[in-house]
């Protein structure tokens, strides 16, 4: 009879866990977008359509819904299992507003490419800092925004997008390149330390800073100069409505939050590390 009991509540709790964690973002939107197929070389490259498969299925791991999560590849036709539209900044746009308007949680965008001081890279484009603000506040308003741009100079996006509920990191500060790009890399420097930290960690909050300190040792480890120094920036007020990964996050004044309302003001980046 305890056998049974003790089985029993084992099962009940991975059934509540499972439950939990996927209250916490099964309504989010979610894009994760590999802006270019090109080493920094020239030289083709499988090195940001590694990182956007194995980000999109992590974030299933942890709840986020398949149906909102839409991949990007500036190679669709290569990834038929996952099936990646075009990496453009219009298709970009136009999915994060399907998604968004038949999803009430909040946004979730992960872009890794080559940067530039002017944006970051994708497909034959640049997307610069105003045009991701465009989509974001068009697509997400003032809901919960997570957003991590993985590219040389990315952290030139903070200033534009900072507001109080969106939490931004970037890989490189605004006047440093990030490394990795390599054609002989499977990920870059970045996006490996993404998926390091996020395996370990239980919230995006704790994700990157795991990923920058990870950074930071391994471009010292490696001799990597002079050193990227990811950007984290939180608002204040996204803290309190993201959940951990196993809980669901309370939602502020009932309602799930307005979309394509006008920006909060942006709060500061976080000092270089």
């Amino acid at each position: 009879m305890r056998l049974l009991l003790a089985i029993f509540l084992v099962v009940a709790e991975t059934v509540l866990w499972s439950a939990a964690r996927a209250a916490g973002y099964a309504d989010w939107a979610a894009i994760v977008v590999a802006g270019d197929f090109h080493a920094h070389s020239g030289a083709e490259s499988e090195v940001f359509d590694n990182a956007r498969r194995d980000i999109a299925a992590d974030l299933m791991s942890v709840g986020f819904a398949p149906d909102n999560i839409i991949q990007f590849s500036v190679r669709p036709e290569g990834y038929p299992l996952q099936h990646p539209r075009h990496s453009d900044g219009q298709t970009i746009g136009t999915t994060m507003w399907d998604l968004s308007n038949r999803t009430s949680g909040g946004c979730f965008a992960y872009l890794t490419s080559h940067g530039s001081p002017d944006g970051i890279v994708v497909g034959d484009d640049t997307l610069s800092p105003v045009k991701l603000k465009s989509i974001l506040d068009n697509a997400c308003g003032d809901s919960p925004t997570v957003v991590f741009l993985s590219a040389c100079y990315s952290g030139v996006f903070i200033p534009v997008l900072a507001a109080k509920n969106r939490m931004i990191v970037t890989a490189a500060r605004r006047d440093r390149t990030s490394f990795g790009c390599g054609e002989t890399y499977k990920y870059t420097f970045f996006d490996d330390c993404f998926l390091q930290s996020f395996r370990k960690a239980g919230n995006f909050p704790d994700v990157a800073r795991g990923a920058a300190s990870c950074v930071a040792a391994r471009e010292k480890k490696e001799g990597f100069r002079p050193p990227s120094e990811p950007q984290i920036s939180i608002g204040s007020d996204i803290a309190a409505t993201l959940a951990a990964w196993g809980s669901s996050a309370p939602m502020v004044a009932g309602d799930a939050p307005a979309r394509r309302g006008a920006p909060s003001s942006a709060s500061p980046a976080s000092r270089p590390r």
